[in-house]
């Protein structure tokens, strides 16, 4: 429950904090702010949403969702991942405009919201840091983007505040986004992955196969498949050839294997002779094919 607690502590300081932002921005006439401001808007919607699909995902498995519900809390980072794309494109588009016709910036004004701004996403990035979650995971990069973003608005603001370039401004924007840009499609590659059934980056399938053909009495294995339900939990299915009589024995060993790959569901089939390739080709026939030899 700490997770979710903290998620909430964060989602209340960022809702918070992007309405005294947006203000900020637009009293001290400054882009970075202001994109700043939707950047934590962005993040404190994505949070509010994290904090129901983490809550959602911890219900237990029932059979409308017979893996439980933990993909609930991928795809809250699918959503918290597309609207800090959009944010941070608009931005873009708002700091290139504000590049070609540039503005009087307060920024004395802006020293000071930098301070504040660096103080409470600070205080807000420690509240966050524990949790595994992809959730928690980038929940927990947004605030640490938001120190980083300000500290960039600090340094700038007092380097203009001293040599009165203004164009600094909007470049600390563009700068900021491109950041969140290039962050959130790699989060977004990760959520894919996931949904697409990749095999998880950490398992090296022909490697495994190797280790799991050195058990005793395991004659041959196919069909191998391997995902992953949230980028922690993994699953495995496959089909074990043995003659062996112990076979419970043989099921353990191959299961203990399995978990030193991290993986700690395993559906095994087992099946006395070497299975002829040409109908486990067709993936099709697969499911069906097997029943007659037990």
């Amino acid at each position: 429950m700490k997770i979710e607690k903290n998620i909430l502590i964060a989602f209340l300081l960022n809702i918070s904090f992007s309405i005294f932002e947006f203000f900020g921005g637009i009293f001290t006439n400054s882009v970075a702010i202001l994109s700043d401001s939707i950047h934590d808007l962005g993040d404190a919607i994505s949070i509010g949403v994290s904090y129901f699909m983490e809550r959602k995902s911890k219900k237990h498995a029932d059979n409308k969702y017979t893996y439980g519900y933990i993909r609930y809390s991928v795809l809250g980072g699918v959503i918290t991942t597309t609207i800090l794309l959009v944010g941070s494109i608009l931005v873009i588009i708002g700091a290139i405009k504000r590049l070609l016709n540039p503005v009087e910036v307060n920024y004395s004004g802006m020293i000071i919201f930098a301070v504040v701004g660096v103080v409470l996403n600070f205080i807000a990035a420690y509240v966050t840091r524990q949790g595994d979650s992809i959730n928690q995971k980038s929940v927990n990069l947004h605030m640490l983007e938001d120190v980083l973003g300000w500290l960039v608005v600090l340094v700038g603001a007092i380097v203009m505040r001293f040599t009165d370039i203004s164009v600094i401004d909007p470049i600390m924007s563009i700068g900021v986004s491109l950041f969140i840009l290039f962050n959130s499609i790699k989060n977004l590659k990760t959520v894919l992955d996931l949904f697409l059934e990749k095999t998880p980056d950490e398992i090296d399938i022909d490697e495994l196969k190797e280790h799991l053909l050195e058990i005793k009495g395991v004659d041959d294995i196919h069909h191998i498949h391997i995902w992953s339900i949230d980028g922690f939990n993994n699953y495995a299915t496959m089909h074990i050839v043995s003659k062996s009589k112990d076979i419970v024995k043989i099921k353990k060993e191959i299961r203990e294997e399995l978990s030193s790959h991290n993986i700690c569901h395993a559906i095994l089939e087992t099946e006395e002779e070497i299975c002829d390739d040409k109908e486990c080709n067709v993936e099709f026939k697969e499911h069906t094919h097997h029943h007659h030899h037990h």
